[in-house]
C-alpha cells in the first residue's frame, strides 16, 4: 500500500469499489460537514482540514470527462450517448448532466469543509495545538478554498463566493454571484494568505506549500491577465459559431504570472526529468518535478480512487472492449512529432505482455488511447502489464514544473517581456527532443508545445477558453479527420476501407461508425455558450440556475 501523507483519514465520504468512472452515488451535496472536536486536540483540528480534501479526490477523474470530452481531441463511450460522459463528447451538456453536477457539487462541499476548519480553527483553543500549528492548518484550507475557486471560475463563470461556516452567511452569500473580477480577486487573497503559515516545500506533494500556491497564483495570473469573458460577454456569443475577440491583455498580472513563475523555478527545488516517460505511473509518484497532486489509495480505500487511469485504459486485455475514454481519430496518433519522447506515453498504440500477447490499441480494432497513466511492469518502448483492469490508486497529478516554464513563456509572449519566453519554453522542447530547441517563438508554436506536453492532463479545454480558439480548434480540425469521413458510418462502404494499407474489420463498423457521430455532433453542436458549463442541479435535483442565474445558453 502507498504511504498516506495526510496523518488523519479523509473524513465524511463514503468508499465503494467502482468499475465504472461515473460514481451514481457521489455525495455531490453542498452543505457544511459536521466535524465532532470534543478535545480540540490537534488529530482533531487536522481532521477538519483533511475534511476539505476528500471531495477533490472525487474528481481526479471527472475532469477528463468533462474538459477532455469537451474538446476536439477527445470521445467518450462511457455507457450509451444519452449518459453523462458520451452527452459531454457529443457537445451536449445540461444542467442535469451527472459530471457538471458532481464537479460544482463537490468542490462546493470541500469549500464548505475549508470554511468550517478556517472559522473553527481561528477561535479554538486546542488543549495541544501549537500557534504555527493553526497557522499551518489554517493556511492549508486557505490554499485548498483558493484552489477550489479557481477551478469553479475557469468552468462556470461568475459564481458565489461562500467564505463562512455559518448558516445564516452561507444562506446570502449562497444566491449571488459574484464579478469575475471579484472571484479572482478572492482566489488571490487565499492563495496568498496561504502562503504565509505553509512550508516552503515538502516531500509529499499531496501536502500544500508555498511554491505550490505560487504555482497556482502563476497560473492564476496567466487566466485573469488574458480577461477571462464576463457573463454579458458570453451572452453575447451563446449562438455565434466563431470564437471571441481575444483582447487587450493585462501587462500588469501577466507579470505577476511571470515573477511567481520565476520564484518556483529559482527555488531549485524541483526540476525537469531528464526523461520525460519517468514521470508516470505509481513507483514514480512523488518525483522530483511533481508540485502538486491529489493523493490516492484506490476505490474502497479514499474517498475515490483515480480513474484517469481506469476510464482512459479500461479494459487492457482486450482491445475489442472500447475505453470509457479515448481519444478522437487516428490522426492524433502522429500528434506529437517523431523524435519526441512525448509521442510514445502521450498516444498508445499497441501494449505487450508478459506472455507474449499483443493488443493493438489502434486501427481496425480500437483508437489510440491515453498511455500517461496505466499501470506498468516495466518502464519502456513495450508497454508491459499484468493486470486485466486498471486500478485506481494512482495520484493525480495537478501541477509540475513543465506547466510553470510554459505559464512562464505563455505570460512573457503575450506581455512582449524579454524573449517573449523562447528560453522558458525550449527548457521544456528541449528536454522531449534531446536538447535540440525551437529557433524562434510564435503564438502557435506556444500553444502547441502545450498540447504535446500536457495530452490527457486535463488542460485542453481550459487552454482554448484562454486563448479563444474552443470553437476554431473543433471547426477547423474535426472535419479534416479520418473517421469523419462518411464511410465510416456506411456499413457497406465501411467493409472496403483500408487505412494504412490495414484493411477495415467488419466486425468494427458499430465503433467507428459511433465516432463518426460523436465528431460530427461537434461539429454540429459547437458555439460560443459552450465557452462555460451550465450552472448544474444540487445534490436533490434542485434547479441552482433557477436562484442564480443559469448561464447562457442552457
Amino acid at each position: 500500500m502507498k504511504k498516506i501523507f495526510y496523518p488523519v483519514v479523509l473524513l465524511a465520504l463514503a468508499s465503494v469499489a467502482f468499475f465504472s468512472c461515473k460514481d451514481d452515488d457521489d455525495n455531490s451535496g453542498s452543505n457544511t460537514p459536521e466535524v465532532e472536536l470534543p478535545d480540540g486536540t490537534t488529530e482533531q483540528t487536522r481532521a477538519l482540514v483533511n475534511a476539505a480534501y476528500g471531495p477533490l479526490q472525487t474528481l481526479s477523474s471527472s475532469y477528463s470527462f468533462l474538459v477532455e470530452s469537451a474538446t476536439e481531441t477527445t470521445v467518450s463511450f462511457e455507457g450509451a450517448d444519452n449518459a453523462g460522459g458520451p452527452l459531454v463528447s457529443l457537445f451536449d451538456v445540461q444542467k442535469d448532466n451527472s459530471y457538471a453536477k458532481k464537479l460544482y457539487n463537490n468542490t462546493y462541499n470541500s469549500i464548505a469543509a475549508a470554511n468550517t476548519a478556517i472559522d473553527k480553527l481561528t477561535t479554538l483553543n486546542s488543549v495541544d495545538l501549537t500557534e504555527d500549528g493553526r497557522k499551518l492548518l489554517i493556511s492549508r484550507a486557505k490554499f485548498v478554498r483558493g484552489y477550489d475557486y479557481f477551478q469553479l471560475v475557469q468552468l462556470y463563470g461568475e459564481v458565489p463566493l461562500i467564505l463562512s461556516s455559518n448558516a445564516k452567511t452561507i444562506a446570502e452569500q449562497n444566491t449571488t454571484r459574484k464579478s469575475i473580477e471579484e472571484v479572482y480577486t478572492q482566489i488571490v487573497s487565499d492563495l496568498t494568505e496561504a502562503i504565509a503559515g505553509l512550508p516552503e516545500y515538502d516531500a509529499n506533494k499531496s501536502n500544500p506549500t508555498q511554491l505550490a500556491a505560487k504555482t497556482v497564483l502563476a497560473k492564476v495570473y496567466l487566466v485573469w491577465g488574458q480577461k477571462p469573458l464576463t457573463q454579458e460577454q458570453v451572452a453575447a456569443i451563446a449562438t455565434a459559431r466563431v470564437d471571441p475577440a481575444k483582447p487587450a491583455v493585462d501587462n500588469d498580472k501577466l507579470k505577476k504570472a511571470i515573477d511567481y513563475a520565476d520564484e518556483v523555478i529559482k527555488s531549485g527545488k524541483y526540476q525537469l526529468l531528464s526523461d520525460f516517460n519517468k514521470i508516470w505511473g505509481v513507483p514514480n509518484e512523488n518525483n522530483a518535478e511533481v508540485i502538486f497532486s491529489i493523493h490516492h489509495e484506490g476505490d474502497g480505500i479514499d474517498a475515490q480512487g483515480n480513474h484517469q487511469t481506469h476510464c482512459g485504459f479500461t479494459f487492457p486485455s482486450d482491445e475489442r472492449k472500447d475505453s470509457h475514454i479515448q481519444y478522437a481519430d487516428i490522426t492524433l496518433e502522429k500528434l506529437i512529432p517523431d523524435g519526441d519522447s512525448r509521442q510514445l506515453y502521450s498516444y498508445l498504440t499497441d501494449i505487450s505482455y508478459g506472455d507474449g500477447n499483443r493488443d493493438t490499441l489502434t486501427w481496425p480494432l480500437s483508437v489510440v488511447r491515453p498511455g500517461k497513466w496505466i499501470h506498468r511492469d516495466q518502464d519502456g518502448i513495450n508497454f508491459v502489464t499484468s493486470t486485466a483492469t486498471q486500478l485506481n490508486d494512482i495520484d493525480h497529478i495537478d501541477f509540475r514544473l513543465a506547466e510553470v516554464y510554459l505559464i512562464k513563456a505563455e505570460a512573457q509572449w503575450y506581455a512582449n517581456d524579454g524573449d517573449k519566453g523562447l528560453a522558458a519554453l525550449n527548457e521544456v522542447h528541449g528536454r522531449a527532443n534531446k536538447g535540440a530547441k525551437v529557433p524562434a517563438i510564435s503564438e502557435d508554436i506556444i500553444q502547441k508545445e502545450w498540447s504535446y506536453e500536457f495530452a490527457f492532463e486535463q488542460k485542453q479545454w481550459f487552454n482554448l477558453v484562454r486563448w479563444r480558439t474552443l470553437i476554431s480548434s473543433v471547426l477547423t480540425k474535426v472535419p479534416n479527420y479520418e473517421y469523419y469521413k462518411d464511410k465510416y458510418n456506411d456499413e457497406i462502404q465501411f467493409k472496403d476501407i483500408v487505412y494504412n494499407g490495414v484493411k477495415a474489420d467488419p466486425t468494427r463498423f458499430e465503433f467507428y461508425s459511433r465516432i463518426y457521430k460523436h465528431l460530427h455532433s461537434k461539429v454540429d453542436n459547437i458555439n460560443g455558450h459552450q465557452y462555460r458549463f451550465p450552472i448544474p442541479l444540487d445534490a436533490n435535483n434542485a434547479d441552482r440556475g433557477e436562484i442564480i442565474g443559469q448561464n447562457p445558453g442552457y
